[in-house]
């Protein structure tokens, strides 16, 4: 048996079947943990929210920012954007089963057999293993019920950049949202810049890579993620997994085996 997780696939499915090729993944006893964004930007968005939906029972995925956007143009709260590549997902017959099923992903997957965590983003420097658990499964709760049109109707914004627990209301979620999604540079106080996107060497002096964080709590876990493709994965951390290597972009989509700390990718062109 092996545990493989792989980085944001975004629509590529071709070189995620490539991958899972490589593999020789077996559903039977394998598992896969996906790092979210698994649709959008990419030419095959509905064959892989297929894919995954039907190997649920097989297959781990935390919600990522483009999984959220989605959901929110299915919810009707927000139009396509130009860039947007899940047209064929809104209008295929099996459009309900797909988005129940992305719907109901988490924002956090913990593994104490592992002692590994992943989420799409990271983990906020500011918040114990618990306290993340706890607040992921806040969101989710909202994410599932009456209230998620509330939710995504305040999901997109930047403010407030800090966390506070005396936060309320759809301001609450969407800063929980934002740590868990689209965190990538944090203050020396914890604070997300949401802006930069780039190289670690182009990054503002004031700002930290959330998991150089002055003060980042120790979780003790290995710490999953994606969303960053401008690091191709590497962090100099070997605690701290970054799984996305830019494939819809052209470079590489990656797996990495829990079990051997080993390393697989397969050459993408999306």
């Amino acid at each position: 048996m092996a545990t493989y997780a792989i980085g944001d696939i975004q629509g590529c499915f071709d070189a995620f079947q490539c991958l899972l090729e490589q593999v020789k993944f077996n559903p039977e006893s394998d598992k896969l943990w996906l790092a979210g964004d698994l649709i959008n930007r990419g030419p095959k968005s509905l064959e892989t929210l297929r894919y995954c939906s039907q190997h649920r029972q097989h297959i781990i995925a935390v919600q990522g920012n483009h999984d959220l956007h989605f959901l929110a143009v299915a919810q009707g709260a927000k139009t396509p954007k130009r860039k947007d590549t899940f047209d064929e997902i809104l209008n295929a017959s099996d459009r309900e089963d797909l988005i129940d099923w992305l719907s109901h992903n988490p924002l956090l997957h913990i593994d104490h057999h592992h002692k590994a965590v992943m989420t799409h983003a990271g983990l906020p420097p500011l918040w114990s293993l618990e306290t993340a658990a706890a607040l992921a499964a806040e969101v989710e709760q909202v994410l599932r019920g009456s209230d998620a049109p509330a939710f995504f109707d305040a999901m997109y914004g930047n403010d407030p950049a800090g966390w506070s627990q005396d936060l309320e209301g759809p301001t609450r979620w969407r800063t929980i949202t934002n740590y868990f999604t689209r965190m990538r540079l944090c203050d020396a106080q914890g604070n997300l810049d949401l802006e930069f996107k780039g190289l670690l060497e182009d990054a503002p002096t004031h700002l930290y890579p959330w998991f150089k964080t002055p003060g980042r709590l120790d979780t003790g876990y290995k710490i999953l993620f994606g969303h960053w493709a401008a690091l191709n994965g590497h962090t100099n951390d070997n605690t701290i997994i970054g799984l996305d290597t830019g494939c819809v972009w052209g470079n590489k989509l990656s797996a990495y085996c829990l079990e051997t700390e080993t390393w697989h990718s397969c050459n993408c062109s999306a």
